[in-house]
C-alpha cells in the first residue's frame, strides 16, 4: 500500500499540467456529488428543475446565475445535476473498460508468446469494431435502454486502447533487473504483476482510465445529440438535444447551450492536460524538448 501511494504522490508531483488537469476534475466532481445542495440553495426551499417554478428564458442574473429554459427551470442546477449522470456513466464505463484492459495487457505483456498473440489478436478485432453504431442501433430498437446498459457497452469496446499501450509497456518492464530480482526471490507471477509493475504503470492506466471515461462521456452526448439517448435522465447531452430542439439561440437564450458545451470543453482540456503532462515527465524525448 505503501509503494501505491508513493507513486501516486509522484503522480501529482510529476508536472503542473498534471495538477492543473486534476484540480480541474476535482472541480467537477465535487459539482457532481454535490448537485443536491446546490439545487436546494438554489430552490430556496423549492426544486429549481421544477416546471413553471421561474419564468421562462431568464438571461443569467443574480437569482439565476445561468438563466432558465423554456419552462422555467434554472439551468445552472440542470448543468450540475446533468454533470451527474454524464460523470456516472463515465466512471462506469472507465472502470470496467480499465479493469478489463489492465488484466488483458497484464496478461499478454507479462506472459509472452501464445499467450500473447492470442489476446494481441482478440484486441485488435475488438479495435476494429464500431461501437457508436451499435449503441445507434440499441438506442433505436430499444425503449428501455439506461445509462447503465450504454456504459457498459461502451465498456466492451473501449478496453483494447487501453490494454494495447499498456501492453507495450509490460513488455518493457518485464526484463528489468529488479523484476529479475524477484524471480529470484521466489515471488509468484501475481506478487511480481502487483509489488513490482503495478505501481509502476499507475500513470498509465490512469490515462486509459480518463480517456475511456471521456469516451464515454462524449459518446453518451452524441447519442442524445441525435435523439437516441435515454430521455429519461437528464444529462449534458440531453440538455445540447433540448438546445437544439426549442432553437434556444435563436431566441437568444443561449446559456442552455453553452454551459454544457463549456462543461464538456473543460472536461476534454483536463484529461489532454494531464495525458501531456505525463507524456513530458515519461517521454525522456518530449522531457527534453519541454526543458524539464
Amino acid at each position: 500500500m505503501r509503494r501505491f501511494l508513493l507513486a501516486l504522490w509522484g503522480l501529482w508531483t510529476s508536472s503542473r499540467k498534471v495538477q492543473v488537469g486534476i484540480l480541474i476534475l476535482f472541480f467537477f466532481i465535487l459539482l457532481a456529488m454535490f448537485h443536491p445542495l446546490i439545487s436546494a440553495i438554489i430552490g430556496h426551499g423549492q426544486d429549481p428543475l421544477a416546471i413553471s417554478v421561474n419564468p421562462p428564458w431568464e438571461l443569467p442574473n443574480a437569482q439565476h446565475w445561468l438563466g432558465t429554459d423554456r419552462y422555467g427551470r434554472d439551468i445552472l442546477a440542470m448543468t450540475a445535476t446533468a454533470l451527474s449522470a454524464s460523470l456516472e456513466v463515465g466512471v462506469v464505463a472507465g472502470v470496467l473498460s480499465t479493469l478489463f484492459g489492465v488484466v488483458v495487457a497484464f496478461i499478454a505483456g507479462y506472459k509472452g508468446g501464445k499467450v500473447d498473440s492470442v489476446l494481441s489478436t482478440i484486441t485488435d478485432v475488438f479495435l476494429v469494431v464500431p461501437s457508436f453504431p451499435l449503441l445507434i442501433t440499441l438506442s433505436a430498437y430499444s425503449r428501455e435502454v439506461s445509462l447503465f446498459s450504454i456504459a457498459t457497452i461502451l465498456s466492451v469496446f473501449s478496453w483494447p486502447f487501453a490494454a494495447r499501450t499498456i501492453r507495450s509497456q509490460v513488455l518493457s518492464l518485464r526484463s528489468r533487473p529488479y523484476v529479475e530480482l524477484a524471480k529470484v526471490a521466489k515471488l509468484n507471477d501475481y506478487e511480481i504483476i502487483f509489488l513490482e509493475l503495478l505501481p509502476n504503470l499507475l500513470p498509465f492506466i490512469g490515462v486509459g482510465f480518463a480517456s475511456a471515461s471521456l469516451g464515454a462521456i462524449f459518446a453518451l452526448v452524441g447519442l442524445e445529440v441525435i435523439g437516441l439517448g435515454p430521455g429519461n435522465t437528464l444529462d449534458l447531452g440531453l440538455m445540447l438535444n433540448w438546445s437544439q430542439d426549442w432553437g434556444a439561440l435563436s431566441l437568444g437564450a443561449w446559456p442552455i447551450f453553452v454551459a454544457p458545451v463549456v462543461v464538456l470543453a473543460l472536461l476534454f482540456f483536463a484529461v489532454n492536460l494531464i495525458n501531456i503532462g505525463l507524456e513530458e515527465v515519461y517521454n525522456p524525448r518530449l522531457r527534453k524538448t519541454a526543458g524539464a
